[in-house]
């Protein structure tokens, strides 16, 4: 049962994810344990049992499950633990079994060998008679009363010890006997990633390609791996392979462990890196989760920007099992690392590097792949070798970072000659996959380009220089913007000339950029405004100038984008006028000082009015300004971008996607979508952000929430110029409509900034939305009004529509008629001035409800204009809105409440469509779905119950009263078996309810 501080982790956002192993039960083994279960309790069963699978799959764990489940019912049990070091030990495991056995013997006395068994065991391993010992062994195996052994790891066992147990007849062992061995074998997936086996059948050992392994193919061979493949076979036994989990089950294993849901591309990796082995799993998760490098955000899990694949700790099973080798086998394990793409041609490269014949390196892989740690990939006959790959992604990423930084550069280099050698001798321009592994021709473009950049300078410098470019111009935006860093970065390195460097930096920031790594980005900006040389031009050092002031907002670093926005700070850079000017005004509109940047733009225009391309940034920040500070001409003569044809397509993407988000704070869906269609873009194309946006005003708030959680989780908010928070607050909008009021609250106070940060009036509004509808109006009145004077200390116009209306229901509300008639009059006036049809909808919205009582013909007629201007506004949540404050006053037809309930139903928002089925009600209308209307209410009940509200606080949101609360609660922990408030709350933060 989880603690309410249990319960407050699950709803943050952003917080660092723990692993948390308390539940220990099995996953995704459920059908192996009942069919092993079922054979173990069949008396005429058979009566050893082997467990296989490779290191890392949880054979201790199913070994020990299995065993709970035999003590339960009763079974006596015995556990035998083989580790490193026994197998030099002989006997040692017979005689084990023996002193085991003996506790539970069921001969009589005259059955029994001359003398203590345990004696004479004893004495049989100091005289190392395996005659003897096999006798004492056979005995105790076939007059032992009811028992279980349970034998784990017997792959170090002794060679002596299991060839004996090759030789027993396991269905002449005594009744009741159960002999339960596990060892590491390898057991190939089936479809859907699990092995489809019976445990009635004999497990043959597999790679992942379907290649028999050589203990497979030898299963009489000396040694243990083929005792053990002759022990599967012995008359009356039955194998249980253990296969690696599938995709689902890895991500379930997963979610256990953070308790949070991996997004896509956090279970993505986990596959990929770990191929379905638990144990890797558990390895990779302990590696991330130490560096805090997995956010949870609402019960989802994310990898933060820039997160690198940890390596492995020198304890780790998986690496252990390669020191163990000893040399050369980690030497040919380290090549293989990095050279294992080149196919065969891998295992020439690595006998040169390590010094060792090729015979050598060929017993070093087959030793490698007997002992699971590489593959071999099959040719496209099936029957040759055609090259080595690790088993698991995530130790050979280990390996590789475990060499020396020189050792990797020059493994990687001898890489580079052998694919640009082979480049030469095709047709020019193709990357060929010499690696014939890689499944397709953008991997061989990204291990090529890898190799390249470990390689530095060991490799002809201008060639190298040029593929890291060309391949960091392939990649698409969004693609790998970490890998595109990294060889950027490598190709700064490798420039030596100023005027290349310069501008191979200024690609370098833009890809900092791309990849949220906002102080690289800084740091690289920085430096080329402050040393520009001569190559860069006037276009270029504004660019660079706006990015500086862009990374800088992003990163929030609030003071030091207070001086980006002095003139002072421009005038020690060696750059012209109007990038220092286009930086400055950048800054004053990160910061809200929108009458300085207008007042800095006017007075400067002669300097940076001059061609398109010059003029457009500051052009659009002055009409970002204006448009801000009341005046929306001018933002509106640059929506059409009448000069776009003369601009780069970078600037064109960047100052439409900036109109855009701008069109998004003011709710303006038809002119945003109307700016897409202009450009021919989907919305695939924009930025997260700006997705998001869309997302939030199209209604898909499921899209919307899921994109806020992983902006959020990791930090990668890129925000635009007239509002800092618009994400958390749209984000806390859809958390209050779904009923989740305290975590719309702990939204809000989650994102205050310092006092240097710029004023946030939406998060104003979003705060008081939320107080209000808890009914603590005197709280969300003095929000509102500290919001109304921040933005009137800063000139802020676009925008406070949502606080004005606010403040007008409330000090109605609160009885001050009057009070709330001048705000009235104030709001009609801004929707004068901005021509803005959401404020106007507000001011038509805010009167009705102040004029329902005095004047209701009045109000009603305003909820009919209400309603026109709503359905051609196009916003499916404010449109549904306006449709139930419409029908309860009898404005429009009581039966468009129906359309309203479906709006609420396809948006998730819970609570209003817990309002509109009361107004159903009410009006005498039929409410669809009486069964699914309860479930929902049961789940709107649980939801505001997990966010920590009183009876109080609940009747107050779902505008009852407090018995009408207490009685619905009783039978909603009637209908779930819950017994508590925390019960319930944490079914419903883990999503089990």
């Amino acid at each position: 049962m989880a603690a309410w501080s249990d319960t407050n982790e699950l709803i943050g956002w952003g917080t660092a994810a723990r692993l948390d192993r308390t539940d220990n039960s099995l996953l995704g083994r459920e059908r192996e344990l009942e069919q092993v279960h079922d054979v173990l309790s069949d008396p005429d069963g058979p009566r050893l049992v082997l467990v296989r699978g490779e290191h890392g799959v949880g054979r201790s764990k199913f070994l020990k499950e299995v065993g709970e489940r035999l003590r339960a019912q009763g079974t006596a049990l015995h556990a035998l633990d083989c580790v490193p070091g026994n197998g030099e030990r002989p006997l040692l495991l017979a005689l084990r079994l023996v002193m085991a056995l003996e506790q539970h013997r069921s001969a009589s006395p005259r059955q029994r060998p001359a003398g203590n068994v345990v004696t004479r065991a004893l004495s049989a391993v100091d005289q190392r008679d395996r005659t003897a010992m096999e006798t004492l062994l056979r005995a105790s195996l076939t007059q032992a009363a009811p028992s279980a052994v349970m034998v784990d790891d017997a792959q170090h066992a002794d060679p002596d010890s299991l060839a004996m147990l090759c030789r027993i007849d396991s269905s002449r062992l005594a009744p009741g006997v159960r002999l339960v061995v596990s060892a590491v074998g390898r057991v190939a997936p089936g479809p859907g990633g699990r092995r489809e086996s019976a445990p009635d059948a004999v497990g043959e050992g597999t790679s992942r390609h379907g290649r028999k392994t050589e203990e497979a193919r030898a299963p009489g061979r000396d040694g243990r791996a083929g005792l053990l493949a002759q022990l599967a076979g012995i008359k009356g036994a039955r194998t249980v392979a253990l296969s690696p989990l599938g995709p689902d089950d890895i991500t379930a294993l997963a979610a256990r462990w953070l308790r949070a849901t991996p997004d896509a591309v956090l279970a993505r990796h986990i596959e990929e890196l770990t191929c379905g082995i638990p144990g890797a799993v558990d390895a990779l998760l302990t590696g991330w989760t130490r560096r805090g490098e997995i956010r949870v955000a609402d019960g989802h899990a994310f990898l933060g920007p820039r997160t690198p694949v940890p390596v492995l700790p020198d304890d780790d099973r998986f690496v252990t099992a390669v020191d163990a080798l000893g040399e050369p086998y980690r030497a040919v394990a380290a090549a293989l690392s990095i050279l294992w793409p080149l196919g065969r041609t891998a295992l020439q490269l690595t006998a040169a590097w390590t010094g060792l014949s090729p015979d050598a390196v060929n017993d070093g892989v087959r030793d490698l792949v007997e002992a699971g740690i590489v593959d071999e990939l099959p040719g496209s006959d099936g029957a040759t070798t055609e090259g080595w790959t690790f088993r698991l992604p995530l130790t050979a990423h280990t390996v590789r970072e475990r060499l020396r930084p020189m050792e990797r550069s020059r493994l990687s280099a001898t890489a580079v000659e052998v694919l640009w050698a082979e480049a030469d001798s095709g047709p020019p321009g193709q990357v060929k996959a010499s690696a014939w592994a890689l499944p397709d021709e953008h991997a061989a473009w990204t291990y090529r380009a890898d190799r390249i950049a470990d390689s530095g300078s060991l490799v002809d410098p201008d060639r190298a220089l040029a593929e890291l470019t060309a391949a960091a111009q392939q990649m698409r935006p969004g693609t790998d913007d970490q890998a595109v860093l990294r060889w950027l970065g490598a190709a700064v390195n490798l420039t030596e000339q100023h005027s290349t460097r310069v501008q191979m930096l200024q690609r370098y920031a833009t890809a900092a950029y791309l990849a949220s790594d906002y102080p690289t980005g800084r740091r690289v900006t920085e430096a080329l405004l402050r040393n520009p040389g001569e190559s860069l031009t006037l276009l270029a050092l504004q660019d660079v100038a706006c990015q500086l002031v862009a990374l800088t907002a992003n990163q929030q670093d609030w003071r030091a984008l207070s001086r980006l926005a002095t003139k002072r700070w421009w005038d020690e850079l060696p750059v012209p006028t109007p990038a220092k000017v286009t930086g400055q005004a950048l800054a004053l509109c990160r910061l809200a000082r929108w009458q300085e940047a207008a007042d800095l733009l006017s007075r400067t225009q002669a300097v940076w009015n001059t061609t398109p391309s010059a003029r457009a940034a500051p052009r659009c920040f002055k009409a970002v300004a204006e448009n801000a500070l009341g005046r929306p001409e001018a933002f509106r003569h640059e929506l059409p971008m009448p000069e776009a044809p003369e601009l780069p397509p970078g600037k064109v993407y960047g100052l439409a996607v900036a109109m855009f988000d701008e069109l998004a704070v003011g709710y303006d869906l038809n002119a945003a979508t109307t700016l897409l269609n202009s450009r021919g873009w989907t919305l695939k194309l924009l930025p997260p952000l700006s997705q998001f946006l869309h997302h939030h005003l199209t209604g898909q708030w499921d899209q919307a929430l899921e994109s806020a959680r992983h902006l959020l989780a990791t930090n990668e908010v890129q925000t635009p110029g007239s509002d800092s928070c618009l994400l958390p607050t749209r984000t806390a909008a859809i958390l209050l409509a779904r009923g989740r009021i305290t975590s719309a609250l702990n939204m809000v106070d989650s994102s205050c900034s310092p006092e240097e940060s710029p004023p946030r009036w939406s998060m104003h509004a979003s705060e008081a939305e939320a107080l209000r509808t808890l009914g603590d109006m005197d709280a969300a009145e003095k929000t509102l009004r500290r919001g109304l004077a921040a933005a009137r200390e800063h000139g802020q116009i676009y925008g406070t529509d949502e606080l004005c209306a606010l403040l007008a229901e409330v000090t109605a509300e609160a009885g001050r008629t009057a009070e709330a008639a001048e705000h009235m009059q104030h709001l009609e006036q801004l929707a004068s001035r901005t021509g803005s049809d959401r404020t106007r909808l507000r001011y038509l919205l805010a009167s009705a409800r102040i004029l329902r009582h005095d004047a209701p013909h009045t109000a009603r007629e305003y909820l009919r204009e209400a309603v026109d201007l709503a359905r051609t506004r196009g916003l499916p949540f404010e449109t549904a809105t306006t449709l139930l404050a419409a029908a309860t006053t009898g404005a429009v037809p009581a039966t468009l409440l129906h359309e309203a309930y479906d709006v609420f139903g396809s948006t998730g928002a819970t609570l209003w469509r817990f309002h509109t089925r009361t107004a159903l009600r009410e009006a005498g209308l039929t409410i669809p779905g009486r069964k699914q209307a309860t479930a929902e209410n049961d789940h709107l009940l649980a939801t505001l119950i997990a966010e920590q509200l009183t009876n109080r606080q609940i009747a107050t949101i779902l505008r009852l009263n407090e018995d009408a609360v207490a009685q619905r609660l009783s039978r909603l922990f009637t209908r779930t078996g819950k017994r508590s408030r925390t019960e319930l709350a944490t079914a419903v933060l883990t999503g089990s309810l």
